[in-house]
This record gives structure tokens, C-alpha cells and sequence, in this order.
């Protein structure tokens, strides 16, 4: 144990690009990327067949793609000005290149909320 503590006392001496430096030679070593260990972890411990199936039980970030306008094209536009804060224009853009992402990284409460909004309007949405 006391080579653990004197081990995060060295980790938390070190600098933000010395960490990042450790994070690119330890994904490098062991052959994993930054994101990859939280399901390596995961796996293991979810045993044999329930593996697979765990990453889907914790998503909890969502992407709304926003698929088609639907008929009231100007109500989807001031939507997706109050989602996302964009200007008239790149709100126009974004409805009329659909199908594009609405928002990205969301919470499954603010997915939801999204959706229903622009689907109130007539659009097609997708949350992925």
C-alpha cells in the first residue's frame, strides 16, 4: 500500500501536459484509447453474455439529429434557435441540410424535451 500512496503522490505533482504526455504513452502500452477504459473496467465485472448489453443500459449521453423539417419549416427554425442559439441563418442552414445533428452530449431528460418540441412542429427526429 505505501508504494500505492507514494504513487498518486507523484501522479498528483504532475503537470497538465505532463499528464497528457503519461495518458498518449499508457494508451500507446497498453493499446487502449482515453475512452476505453471505463468499458475494459466494465466488462470484467458484468461477467460473460451480460457484457455486451452493459454499455447500452449506461448510455447517458444522447445526440438528437434532427432527420427532416416536416411541413412547418419556419416553426422547426425558431426551434432550433432556442435549442441550440444559433442565428437565423445557421438555424435555416441546419433544417434545411437535414438530416444534421440538433445537439450533442446530452442527458436523456434534455434528449427527450428536444424531441418533443421539434416533433410538436412537424419535424423528424432521431436521438442516438
Amino acid at each position: 500500500m505505501g508504494d500505492l500512496a507514494k504513487l498518486v503522490d507523484e501522479l498528483s505533482s504532475l503537470t497538465v501536459l505532463e499528464a497528457a504526455e503519461l495518458s498518449k504513452l499508457l494508451e500507446s502500452k497498453w493499446g487502449v484509447s482515453a475512452a476505453a477504459p471505463v468499458t475494459v473496467a466494465a466488462a470484467p465485472a458484468a461477467g460473460g453474455a451480460a457484457a455486451p448489453a452493459a454499455p447500452a443500459e449506461e448510455q447517458t449521453e444522447f445526440t438528437v439529429i434532427l432527420a427532416k423539417a416536416g411541413d412547418k419549416k419556419i416553426n422547426v427554425i425558431k426551434e432550433i434557435r432556442t435549442i441550440t442559439g444559433l442565428g437565423l441563418k445557421e438555424a435555416k442552414d441546419l433544417v434545411e441540410g437535414a438530416p444534421k445533428t440538433v445537439k450533442e452530449g446530452v442527458n436523456k431528460d434534455e434528449a427527450a424535451k428536444i424531441r418533443k418540441v421539434l416533433e410538436e412542429q412537424g419535424a423528424t427526429v432521431e436521438v442516438k
